[in-house]
């Protein structure tokens, strides 16, 4: 009983660091809870639409009967490929000349509701459909709207969204990183633009036989093929503004009448800059700056 007594007070100096360590823990557990809450109210880019879920799953093609059986697609035939050459001077000179139209290239919102040729934009995304795949699965739609009406409707989603990711999801840092550029939720440009061109990314192919087809890395696919199609239209005069139209995919998906699997990725007003337009006085960074050479 002597010995009890004696080590009660160390028993108890135990318990209580034990008690006090553990209390500590739930505080941390509770308060990286609040965060992350918090982060998914202040950070409107993480929402469904713009998720990577680009995951390839052996299960698509193993344990599924929904997911096409690639093996009936492995005799593709092969073709020789000679593609022009050109001399280093020539070379030089082609690669100047595209570098110095394409410094050109500029984010516009003040856009002309002058009529834009629409074979013209059937060339330029043409063009961007000539983008790099994985696995050659081509995963993109570019839905392209010309009709006021349905302009107008998306602009109105657009807007009510972007409203609340200004006053609310963005949060103070972002919106003031934003007012150098003079941009807010007001999207004028959206009704004005001859064109509006949607890129949507293919989570998955639908095939005739209501199979499904894996799209691999869906997401970089399709971001590729909007680069190019920004130097499509840098290369005919056209001018544009990327933009992100964040919580709005599910509510535009809806009205262009798309398909499940079909995610918007980007959105793109088209047509010739107004004569009023303005753009900030950007710099980019020298090529120091972005290369390493090994």
């Amino acid at each position: 009983m002597a010995v009890f007594s004696a080590l009660t007070p160390v028993f108890v100096a135990v318990l209580c660091v034990i008690i006090g360590f553990l209390f500590k823990n739930s505080q941390k557990r509770e308060s990286r809870s609040k965060q992350k809450s918090s982060g998914e109210t202040a950070r409107p880019w993480v929402d469904e639409d713009l998720q990577d879920d680009t995951e390839i799953s052996r299960k698509h093609n193993e344990d599924d009967d929904d997911w096409l059986d690639t093996t009936e697609e492995e005799n593709l035939v092969h073709i020789p490929y000679t593609p022009a050459q050109y001399s280093a001077a020539e070379m030089l000179e082609r690669s100047e000349k595209f570098y110095s139209l394409m410094n050109l290239r500029r984010s516009v919102r003040f856009i002309s509701p002058e009529p834009v040729p629409k074979e013209v934009i059937d060339n330029v995304i043409r063009t961007a459909g000539t983008a790099p795949s994985g696995a050659h699965t081509e995963p993109w739609t570019f839905v392209v709207v010309s009709d006021a009406e349905v302009k107008h409707k998306i602009r109105e989603i657009v807007e009510e969204e972007e409203e609340i990711n200004y006053k609310q999801r963005m949060g103070d840092k972002w919106v003031h990183d934003l007012k150098r550029l003079r941009t807010n939720w007001v999207k004028e440009y959206l009704d004005v633009a001859p064109y509006l061109i949607l890129v949507f990314k293919q989570t998955h192919g639908l095939l005739p036989n209501s199979k499904k087809k894996t799209h691999y890395y869906n997401e970089i696919s399709v971001s590729i093929s909007c680069g190019i199609l920004l130097a499509a239209l840098q290369n005919v005069g056209l001018v544009t503004v990327t933009t992100t139209p964040l919580n709005c995919g599910p509510q535009l998906r809806s009205l262009l009448q798309r398909p499940a699997n079909e995610k918007l990725l980007i959105l793109l007003p088209v047509g010739y800059p107004a004569s009023d337009a303005k753009v900030p006085d950007l710099k980019r960074k020298d090529l120091s700056d972005i290369m390493v050479t090994v």
